[in-house]
This record gives C-alpha cells, structure tokens and sequence, in this order.
C-alpha cells in the first residue's frame, strides 16, 4: 500500500507540475506539421525550429527528473518512463536539426525521415498517455498487481519504442556516411555527426 500511495504521489506531482503526455503531444504535433506542409527544405527548418521551441521548454521538467533519486522502485519504474520518451524526442530534435544541414538528404528525404520520427513519436506519446491514465486515475478498477504490471509493461513498451528511434536515427546517418564516402566528403559528415568514436551511429 504505501508503495502504490508513493507511485501515484509521485506520479500525480510529476504530472500536474508538467504534464509530460501534454509536452511530448506538443513534439509530437510539431513534427506532425514537418510532414503534412514541408514541400521545400526551408518549409522543414521553419517547421523544425517550433519542434526544436516546444522540445526546449520541457528540457528543463526532463533534467529535474532525472535529478530525483530518492523513489521507490516502481515509482521509479513511471520515472524512467517519462525520461526514456524525453530521450526520444531528444534524439529527434538533435538529429533531425543535424540532417537539416546535411547536404547528403534532399527535401523529399528529409520529409520521409520525418514521418518516420513521427510515426515512433505517436506511439510513445500514446504509450505515455496510458501511463499518465493509469497513475492518476483513481476511477479505474484496478488492483495494485495489475497496476504494477501495466506500469511494467509500457515501460518495456517505451524502451523498445527508444531503440527503435536510435536504431531508425543511426540507420539514416549511415546512409549519409555512405553517401559521403562515395563522394570523398566524409570531413563534412564527420564535423556535423563526429567521429565514430564520440557518437553512436
């Protein structure tokens, strides 16, 4: 008992301060907009810049989060949840804004990586969405079990979702790298994404 009163202490608090189904719906929304109106590369840096605006308003709730040591195993399990999908739209918008200014990816490209972010960012902002129904909700006729493993299994869910996204982003730089290489322009590609031994891809 005073573990689930922990979990949705915490997660209601979490929740209320800064909704973060709200702030990843915003992502969300903004890169939805790269996909739907982006015919021209300037059309999807203008449309980038809103995502890369809302992402930096919730960087600040995510670094606060990730501060929080002292909880409960499962109350910890909802935190690392919510970082886990901060950590997509992470990836997303430091990527994304690299292959922005990537001469290897042409608007129509550019505009289909897009869609592909968007894609995997709808499923982690619903996934989030259950979750915040699932702690906050008192309604809901659950008993502290099923609680429990609902909580787990959206966070597996998530956390196959976040290497989805680093697989789907390392994916698209190494096509830029080959791209490059044909080209014998990887110095280019190498100052916009670093050296394989100071990034992931």
């Amino acid at each position: 008992m005073v573990i689930v009163l922990a979990i949705t202490s915490f997660a209601k608090a979490q929740f209320v301060v800064t909704d973060p189904a709200n702030l990843a719906s915003g992502i969300l929304n903004s890169a939805n907009e790269i996909v739907q109106t982006s015919s021209t590369v300037s059309n999807v840096v203008k449309n980038f810049n809103e995502v890369k605006k809302v992402y930096e308003q919730g960087k600040e709730y995510y670094d606060q989060l990730k501060a929080v040591n002292n909880l409960v195993k499962d109350a910890r399990k909802v935190q690392q949840t919510v970082l886990l999908v901060g950590d997509v739209s992470e990836m997303y918008v430091n990527n994304f804004g690299k292959m922005l200014n990537d001469p290897n990816f042409n608007s129509q490209e550019l505009t289909a990586i897009a869609n592909g972010y968007s894609t995997l960012l709808n499923e982690s902002t619903e996934l989030l969405k259950e979750l915040k129904q699932i702690v906050t909700s008192t309604n809901l006729s659950l008993n502290d079990k099923e609680r429990m493993e609902i909580i787990d299994r959206v966070y597996k869910e998530v956390k196959d979702y976040h290497n989805l996204v680093r697989y789907y982003t390392n994916k698209n730089i190494s096509v830029s790298y080959l791209r490059a290489k044909k080209q014998n322009n990887t110095q280019r590609f190498l100052n916009l994404y670093g050296t394989v031994n100071q990034k992931y891809w």
